[in-house]
C-alpha cells in the first residue's frame, strides 16, 4: 500500500482543509463537495483525510463493518453475538466513475438464489464505505443510474437489493466527498443538495506557494515514507484535536440566537427546503467544537454560511456559485439585532458607542479555529479569496451599463458588440430518431440497462438484468432430463436469460449559429441568443453534450468544443459578437469535421445538429451552390438535424426551409421552438421530417 501524502503537508487550500477537518469532526455534517480546476490538490486532500480519523470498533467477521455497541440487527451477517469486537482504521473507499450497479451495492448469486433459495451475496462498495469515507472523483461525470442509487443510501442511511424477489438490506452511512471540474458539467441539483458542504479551490499566483507546492510535491516523490515520516508528528497533533473535538462536540450549545441567525441567513438568501438550516446548524457547532468553544458564537455562523450556502443558491446550471459576504454580514447582523434588548441611555444608531462583542467584522472573517497562536491548522474562508478587491457584486445593478466600444473585428469591419441573451424558455423536445446504444440520458431511444422491459436475450459476459419468465422457461423443459427431484428447479447457466430494455440516452447537441451581419440587428440577436440559451438548459437537463460552431465574415470556428459543460457553452454564447458575411458552407463544413473527430472518440454517442440561422449565404464563389453540398453531406451520413428559422419581417425568402431540406431534416420558427406555442406539440426529428412538413 503506497504512503498517503501527509495531510499537514498540504500548502494553501485553506477553505478544503477546513470542510474536510469540520465533517471529520461531525460526520452529520454531510460531505464536502470540492470544485476546481484540475491540479489543485483536490484528491490528494481527500486521500490524506482518512489518516485523520479515529478507529472505527466492528464486530469481528462481520463484512458490513457493524458497530458492536448497537449491531444492525438485519445485518445479513447477523445476528451478531456479544463479544467479539476488534477495531480497524477507518476505511476510504473510492468509487470509479465508470463502475457497475453490481460493483457499488454487491451482487447476488442469481443460479443458486433461484435453484437452492440461498441469498449468497457479495457486498458491493456501499458496504466497504459504511462508517467511512465515500470519495467519488470526477462526480459530475457519475452515470444517472448510479447518482440514483447514492441518493436513495445517502437518504436511508441503507442500501437495498432487490431482484427477482430475493431482498438483501444492510446499513450505509458514510462521508461522501467529491470533486469536480466544473469546466466538465455540472452535478444534478438532487446530488447537488446532499453534500452539506462545498469549496470553491484553484492554484494559487504567489510565487513563493507555487515554489513550495512544486518543493513539497518533488520530496515526496522522491520518498514518500521520509517525507511522511517528517511530518509525522504534526500528523499525530492534528489527529489528537481531531478526536479531542470530537469528544467536545456533544457539549457545545447551539443558542436561540444563533439558531436565529442561521434561519435568517437561509432565508435571506432564498435556498429551497430545511436542508441547509440543519447542515449550517451542524456545522457551526463542529466549528465551536473546532476551536474548543462549548458555545457557538456569531463568526461560527458565518463560516457556516460560506460553506454550506453557496452551491444551495443556484437557480439554473448558468448561474454560478457563490455568496454575497456584504449581504451576509448584513443579514447576521440584524438578526442579532432584534435578537437584542433596546438600549437604555440613547446610543448611537450606528453602534459606534457599543463595539461587537465578537470583534471586528460584525461576524468575523476568520473561522473561530484561527484563534490564538496555538492553531495554526485553522484556515480563513477569506484567504486566497476575493475581499479586499473593491468588487460588489450588488452594486450598481439597477442602472444601465455605459456602452463599450466593440472590440476589434477579426472577420473584417461592420461587427458589432455582443447583446445580451433574452430571457430563456421551455423548449419542445427534440429528438433523434431509432434506438441508440449511447450513454444514459434524457432525450432519445435507446437500449440501457435501466428502463422498461422489451424482451430478453442470452446474456454476453455477466449478467446484470434477470429476466425470470425467459429463464424459467428455458429451463423448464429439461427438467425431467435433469434428474429434478423436489420442489426446486433445477437452472443451469445456459438457461438465463438477459433483459434486454429500452430507456432515453443522452446525444451530442451541435450547435451552429449564425453570427454574420445578417443576424446583426440587435433585438433579433437578443432572441436567437436566448433560443439557444434555451435549448443549452434542456441539453442540461437532458444530459447531453454540447457543443458550439460559430460562423461569420470569412470562416467559421468551434467556439467549444464537444464537452457536458452547458455553462462553458452560456459562457461562449453571451460574449458572441456579430457581423461580417455569411459563409453558411464553412460553418456546415466545419460542425461535420466536429462530428467525424468526436464519432472516432465516442461512436454510441448519436450527434443531433441545431443550426440557427435566416439562411442566407454570401461571401466566396457560389455560396448558396456550396452550402447545399456541405448540407447534403449530413444527409448522407444519416445525420438527424434542426434549422431553427431566424428570418424576420413582412417579406420571407424561405431559405432557412431550403436548408433543412437539404440537410435532410426540418425547419422550425423561433416561435415554433417554445413548447407552449400553439405549434409546440412534442415531436421527434423522424416525425418532423414528412414530405409534407419540408413542403411548408
Amino acid at each position: 500500500m503506497s504512503t498517503p501524502y501527509p495531510f499537514t503537508a498540504l500548502v494553501g487550500q485553506d477553505d478544503l482543509r477546513l470542510a474536510l477537518l469540520l465533517n471529520a469532526v461531525s460526520p452529520a455534517v454531510g460531505g464536502v463537495l470540492v470544485r476546481g480546476e484540475k491540479g489543485t490538490a483536490k484528491s490528494t486532500a481527500v486521500r490524506a483525510l482518512s489518516a485523520l480519523l479515529p478507529e472505527v470498533p466492528v464486530v469481528a467477521g462481520c463484512r458490513f463493518s457493524c458497530d458492536p455497541s448497537a449491531a444492525d440487527p438485519n445485518c445479513p451477517d447477523g445476528p451478531h453475538e456479544a463479544g467479539g469486537a476488534t477495531a480497524r482504521p477507518a476505511r476510504m473507499v473510492e468509487l470509479p466513475v465508470g463502475a457497475s450497479e453490481d460493483r457499488l451495492v454487491g451482487a447476488l448469486d442469481i443460479e443458486r438464489a433461484l435453484a437452492e433459495g440461498v441469498k449468497a451475496f457479495e457486498p458491493g462498495l456501499l458496504a466497504d464505505a459504511h462508517r467511512g469515507i465515500l470519495y467519488v472523483d470526477e462526480v459530475n461525470l457519475l452515470h444517472d443510474h448510479l447518482v440514483d442509487l447514492l441518493l436513495d443510501a445517502a437518504a436511508m442511511g441503507a442500501s437495498y437489493v432487490e431482484r427477482e424477489g430475493v431482498s438483501v438490506r444492510h446499513a450505509a452511512r458514510f462521508l461522501l466527498v467529491g470533486t469536480m471540474n466544473p469546466e466538465e458539467g455540472e452535478l444534478r441539483p438532487q446530488l447537488l443538495d446532499r453534500f452539506g458542504l462545498t469549496v470553491e479551490v484553484a492554484a494559487s499566483r504567489e510565487t513563493d506557494q507555487r515554489v513550495e507546492v512544486v518543493r513539497r510535491r518533488l520530496a515526496y516523490d522522491d520518498d514518500p515514507e521520509g517525507f511522511a515520516g517528517r511530518w509525522y508528528d504534526d500528523e499525530s497533533a492534528l489527529r489528537e484535536r481531531v478526536v479531542a473535538a470530537r469528544a467536545l462536540l456533544p457539549q457545545v450549545t447551539l443558542g436561540d440566537g444563533a439558531l436565529r441567525q442561521i434561519a435568517a441567513t437561509c432565508a435571506a438568501f432564498e435556498v429551497d427546503g430545511m436542508r441547509a438550516d440543519i447542515v449550517m446548524a451542524r456545522t457551526a457547532t463542529a466549528l465551536a467544537a473546532w476551536a474548543g468553544r462549548t458555545d457557538v458564537q456569531s463568526e461560527d455562523v458565518r463560516q457556516a454560511a460560506l460553506l454550506a450556502l453557496p452551491h444551495r443558491r443556484r437557480r439554473n446550471p448558468f448561474d454560478a456559485p457563490g455568496l454575497d459576504e456584504d449581504k451576509l454580514d448584513e443579514t447576521l447582523e440584524e438578526a442579532r439585532e432584534d435578537e437584542a434588548p433596546e438600549p437604555e441611555g440613547g446610543g448611537s444608531p450606528d453602534g459606534d458607542d457599543d463595539p461587537d462583542p465578537d470583534g471586528p467584522g460584525g461576524g468575523g472573517g476568520q473561522p473561530p479555529a484561527g484563534e490564538g497562536p496555538d492553531s495554526p491548522e485553522l484556515p480563513s474562508q477569506n484567504q486566497g479569496g476575493s475581499e479586499g478587491t473593491g468588487e460588489d457584486e450588488g452594486e450598481g445593478q439597477d442602472e444601465a451599463p455605459a456602452p463599450q466600444a466593440p472590440a476589434p473585428a477579426p472577420g473584417g469591419a461592420g461587427e458589432q458588440q455582443a447583446v445580451r441573451a433574452a430571457e430563456p424558455f421551455r423548449t419542445k423536445m427534440l429528438s433523434v430518431p431509432g434506438i441508440g446504444e449511447g450513454a444514459a440520458g434524457r432525450r432519445s431511444r435507446a437500449r440501457t440497462e435501466h428502463g422498461r422491459t422489451t424482451g430478453s436475450r442470452r446474456p454476453q459476459g455477466a449478467l446484470t438484468k434477470l429476466h425470470l419468465a425467459a429463464t424459467v422457461q428455458a429451463a423448464a423443459p429439461h427438467q425431467r432430463a435433469r434428474g429434478r427431484v423436489g420442489t426446486g428447479l433445477v437452472v443451469r447457466r445456459d438457461d438465463l436469460r438477459q433483459a434486454t430494455r429500452e430507456g432515453r440516452e443522452g446525444n451530442l447537441v451541435l450547435f451552429v449559429v449564425d453570427a454574420s451581419g445578417s443576424m446583426a440587428a440587435r433585438q433579433r440577436m437578443s432572441a436567437v441568443k436566448g433560443a439557444v440559451l434555451s435549448l443549452l438548459l434542456d441539453a442540461y437537463q437532458r444530459r447531453d453534450k454540447v457543443g458550439l460552431v460559430t460562423f461569420r465574415g470569412a470562416d467559421a470556428e468551434v467556439a467549444l468544443p464537444p464537452t457536458s459543460s452547458v455553462d462553458a457553452a452560456a459562457a461562449r454564447l453571451e460574449s458572441l459578437p456579430t457581423g461580417g458575411r455569411t459563409p453558411l458552407a464553412a460553418g456546415l463544413l466545419k460542425a461535420h469535421d466536429v462530428l467525424r473527430v468526436e464519432r472516432l472518440r465516442d461512436a454510441a454517442r448519436r450527434p443531433l445538429v441545431v443550426v440557427v440561422t435566416d439562411g442566407r449565404a454570401t461571401g466566396g464563389v457560389e455560396p448558396v451552390a456550396r452550402a447545399g453540398r456541405a448540407a447534403r453531406l449530413f444527409a448522407a451520413d444519416g445525420v438527424a438535424s434542426v434549422v431553427v428559422d431566424c428570418e424576420s419581417g413582412y417579406v420571407r425568402l424561405g431559405l432557412a426551409a431550403q436548408l433543412a431540406g437539404e440537410l435532410g431534416g426540418t425547419a422550425v420558427t423561433l416561435d415554433e421552438l417554445r413548447a407552449d406555442s400553439i405549434a409546440g406539440l412534442v415531436k421527434d426529428v423522424q416525425g418532423m421530417n414528412s414530405p409534407s412538413r419540408r413542403a411548408a
